[in-house]
């Protein structure tokens, strides 16, 4: 049995879902943005893309973990 998506992974559905980009897009451009804090890659999703404030948030969050290394 597979454990369930849990954390910022457990949006990506729904974000797929509602803004018809797949994650790894997402992921393409938070990297390519030239901002690097937090709530600047989500202020800018939110105004120049359109998402909410938790898809972009997690979107964020998640990309820079995997960043990170974690």
């Amino acid at each position: 049995m597979t454990e369930p998506v849990k954390g910022p992974a457990s949006y990506f559905p729904s974000i797929e879902k509602k803004y018809g980009r797949p994650i790894a897009e997402w992921q393409s451009l938070i990297r390519a943005s030239p901002l690097t804090r937090h709530m600047e890659l989500v202020a800018w999703l939110k105004t120049e893309h359109g998402l909410g404030h938790g898809h972009a948030g997690a979107l964020v969050a998640h990309t820079r973990a995997q960043d990170a290394g974690a």
